[in-house]
């Protein structure tokens, strides 16, 4: 699928009839009470910019505090792709010179100077490697992400010893590098096609035919937005989800987990790969007892991190962090994104809830059976 482009993004803008069935369900209105920051604010604030209005702040915060979570469009009845409007008004944003801003121009230069979006230090990526880098190749490639290798190393640790655990042949590349979706979302296209491109050429040096990703936006990135500014890629991409779910009942390895849980369903693998059944699957196989939130799994709300909206709006992003908080029922939350993990976490410790939330692998291996 190709960008929207200017005349796609204002005929789906047309064809916004207005009913705000759509405010039910954003999360940056339903925690703010704000009309421009809801889809149809967004669509205004995309057409202004589009159309060549007069552009302020407020027209930027509108595009900017877009999570892309996709439940406006699961309401929408007209189907309004309400995601890819904003995401021209960001990239006409950046063409009129109105963006990036400041914080994201620091991001940014990070992860072309050193590598990730976090600000870590490239002689540490790999520091949570609970062995030596073996030296081997392989066609499939477990690509950890910025959050893994840095602020949710759980998650990196796990995935490894897990994938190990499973049996499933595979590398790590010690120069694994960014995956390049914070200057896309950003709006930045022509940038993001010289990352996407870079990493392209590392993979085929290296001979990647598959990757494996814990990172849901390594996952949305390698898998939609390499294949939309590429024109298509040489190799196929799975969450570690996929892999664990397809592996765990022929691998012969048992889980004794006892404790009660909640599932938090990630935007980008539940709306955005329809994947609600496989982690309730494993939880249970792996003996913990689910406590479901009111919400049905289709209807789980945002946490609040995507579509670098916790970069620019930290407030924003926690108010809806714990929204996400306060519905599970359970004290332990198991998540399978990073960044959920990482705003939930530090969501319920600024707000001095008591909960906590992990990454599903890491939870796993605490409780197999030895």
């Amino acid at each position: 699928m190709a960008e929207l482009g200017r005349e796609g993004a204002l005929q789906e803008i047309s064809s916004c009839t207005q009913c705000e069935q759509c405010l039910e369900v954003c999360p940056t209105y339903l925690v703010s009470g704000e009309l421009p920051l809801s889809p149809v604010g967004r669509l205004e604030a995309a057409a202004r910019v589009l159309e060549g209005g007069e552009i302020d702040g407020r027209l930027a915060e509108a595009l900017y505090t877009c999570t892309k979570c996709m439940a406006c469009e699961q309401v929408c009845p007209q189907g309004v792709k309400v995601t890819e409007v904003v995401h021209e008004g960001r990239r006409q944003l950046v063409a009129l010179g109105k963006a990036p801003f400041p914080n994201q121009k620091k991001i940014i230069d990070g992860i072309l100077k050193n590598g990730n979006s976090v600000g870590g230090d490239p002689s540490a990526r790999l520091a949570w490697l609970p062995e030596p880098l073996p030296r081997k190749e392989s066609h499939t490639l477990l690509f950890l992400g910025c959050l893994p290798s840095y602020l949710v190393t759980e998650a990196a640790r796990s995935s490894y010893l897990l994938l190990k655990k499973l049996g499933v042949d595979f590398m790590v590349l010690e120069d694994e590098g960014c995956c390049g979706i914070y200057p896309y979302e950003a709006g930045m296209t022509d940038l993001a096609y010289e990352i996407f491109s870079q990493k392209v050429e590392q993979f085929e040096k290296h001979g990647v035919k598959e990757l494996i990703v814990p990172c849901n936006g390594c996952l949305k990135t390698f898998k939609y937005f390499y294949p939309r500014v590429l024109g298509g890629v040489p190799f196929r991409v799975r969450h570690l989800l996929e892999v664990v779910h397809e592996r765990w009942k022929e691998s012969g390895l048992q889980a004794k987990g006892s404790k009660e849980v909640s599932y938090q369903d990630p935007c980008r693998l539940s709306r955005g790969e329809g994947l609600y059944r496989e982690p309730r699957e494993l939880l249970g196989d792996w003996g913990f007892k689910l406590l479901e939130p009111s919400w049905t799994p289709q209807e789980a709300p945002c946490c609040g991190a995507g579509a670098g909206v916790r970069s620019l709006y930290r407030d924003l992003s926690l108010r809806m962090a714990r929204r996400v908080l306060d519905g599970l029922p359970a004290d332990t939350v198991v998540s399978t994104c990073p960044f959920c993990t990482f705003n939930l976490n530090y969501a319920s410790r600024k707000g001095g809830r008591t909960k906590t939330v992990r990454y599903f692998t890491a939870l796993l291996l605490e409780h197999l059976s030895s």
